[in-house]
């Protein structure tokens, strides 16, 4: 009996730790009460990048915001939040339709779990013939989900012509997905699908409307510092600088 107390205690440790390792495939790391960011990795242009991500925890269940950049974490991301938390994931919202945020779709709807997107990113799915959301939103929405509240909001065309921001008001938390640069990025990154000239516009826009953040998730790299958006606005200028000089 003590031995099976042994193993069951030793299974319960590794699966609370799970993801938690320097160098694992996904790693997990509080945020501020019922916040969690998550990482992945991929590659990009033969480096090893990594994408954060948001999830919350509810009464109602686990809300998701974004999907893992890598597909192997789709499931080991579900098993770790249940055994960190004893929840299921019922919710996830995809930031815009690039694989690091959307990819995700079928995997989850075929677990059960609710997916969401404004109609840009749907559109932008089903013309490319990708996985899609079951629910459609409005550009901004408010969502209640157990004990949180919390806001999807579009502000325009940026890093992607879809990509919008989630605010929880009361914790006076910025999930800005890859609308937002990490602190120490050096340029916009990937580009491919960017309106830079507006991104400008939609940074004031985010800026504006919710004020005062008290913590700021970037899409990519150091998630911690809170210059993220300011950072964001300094690259966008001085590209649209040295653009116009062309």
């Amino acid at each position: 009996m003590r031995k099976l107390a042994s193993v069951i205690l030793f299974l319960v440790i590794a699966s609370n730790s799970f993801g938690q390792s320097k160098n694992s495939p996904l790693q997990i790391s509080h945020l501020t009460g019922d916040f969690y960011v998550y990482r992945t990795f991929n590659e990009y242009k033969g480096n090893k990048i990594s994408a954060n991500a948001l999830y919350l925890v509810t009464d109602k269940g686990v809300v998701l915001f974004d999907a893992p950049w890598d597909k192997t974490q789709f499931q080991p991301l579900l098993d770790s939040i249940k055994a960190k938390h004893n929840k299921e994931v019922v919710m996830l919202f995809a930031t815009h339709s690039h694989d690091d945020r959307a990819g995700g779709f079928d995997f989850y709807s075929k677990k059960g779990v609710k997916t969401y997107s404004i109609k840009l990113t749907d559109d932008i799915l089903k013309k490319k013939k990708e996985g899609r959301a079951a629910f459609i939103i409005p550009n901004d929405t408010i969502f209640a989900v157990g004990q949180h509240k919390f806001e999807v909001y579009y502000p325009g065309k940026g890093h992607a012509p879809d990509n919008v921001v989630v605010w929880f008001a009361k914790e006076k938390v910025l999930y800005g997905g890859c609308f937002v640069k990490s602190a120490d990025a050096d340029d916009l990154g990937y580009l491919g699908d960017s309106n830079v000239k507006e991104w400008n516009i939609s940074i004031g826009k985010v800026k504006t409307k919710f004020k005062n953040p008290k913590f700021i998730i970037p899409g990519h790299d150091d998630w911690k510092n809170m210059e993220s958006l300011n950072h964001t606005l300094k690259l966008v200028d001085e590209y649209l600088a040295k653009s116009s000089k062309k």
